[in-house]
């Protein structure tokens, strides 16, 4: 592929995400930049000229734009940076946001672990740096509304916030609604860190807080996630 050709590749894609905010990763311009080397580089130059990045993870469907962080300073300011998020979300909408993350992502993401080895160690030795990640659509949980209601809707501003701040984070790009279900939208995995946030959750305060749904999916995976530590905690208490 010439360079030409593959700078117009790039714009197209550039324009594309700026217009929709998120492509999936299934898009053929996403799909051709994701093995293509000098369509990723020239997208990702296009983009850092105006202040902006790719964000994109292996484990969620979608790729969408962040800003640099000079660029965050230019537009927001040290009082923008030092809110606690740039979308205007109020505090209980944040918390809300938080509370989804780990109950749609956390099993989701054990889920395409555990899937991707137990395929690795179908194909054998031979195969055992091709790693393919499940879709995140295959294997994402759906949420009940009414279980979130009922087990978080007192620590979330009850039903009237509750719902409000649904339909933001709906709008947001951060869930999706099927009805009473609540699902991951194209943003959840992209702009919330894994790696930052589920130690944090996991064996922080939130996560007995998260240990109190009721949700007949989510329930079980996030008790799985929390077993080593609930296993190890009986045996400091016959010490003591």
């Amino acid at each position: 592929m010439s360079s030409s050709s593959a700078l117009d590749d790039a714009a197209a894609l550039a324009a594309q995400l700026l217009a929709r905010r998120w492509l999936p990763r299934s898009h053929p311009l996403v799909r051709r930049a994701l093995i293509d080397t000098d369509i990723w580089t020239a997208l990702g130059e296009r983009l850092a000229a105006v202040g902006l990045r790719v964000i994109d993870n292996l484990y969620a469907d979608h790729i969408s734009l962040a800003m640099l962080r000079p660029a965050e300073a230019a537009v927001f300011g040290e009082t923008g940076l030092a809110a606690n998020n740039n979308l205007d979300l109020p505090r209980d909408g944040v918390a809300l946001l938080v509370v989804l993350w780990s109950l749609i992502v956390l099993p989701k993401r054990q889920r395409q672990v555990a899937r991707a080895e137990a395929k690795e160690e179908g194909q054998g030795e031979f195969f055992a740096t091709d790693k393919p990640v499940p879709m995140a659509i295959s294997v994402s949980p759906t949420i009940s509304y009414r279980s979130l209601l009922a087990d978080f809707g007192n620590q979330l501003g009850k039903k009237m916030r509750l719902d409000s701040n649904l339909k933001l984070l709906e709008r947001n790009g951060f869930i999706t609604r099927r009805g009473e279900d609540i699902a991951e939208g194209p943003l959840l995995d992209l702009l919330l860190d894994y790696d930052t946030l589920a130690p944090r959750i996991l064996d922080g305060a939130l996560g007995d807080v998260l240990a109190r749904s009721t949700d007949p999916l989510v329930a079980p995976a996030l008790a799985t996630l929390r077993q080593p530590e609930e296993e190890i905690q009986p045996e400091s208490d016959s010490e003591s």
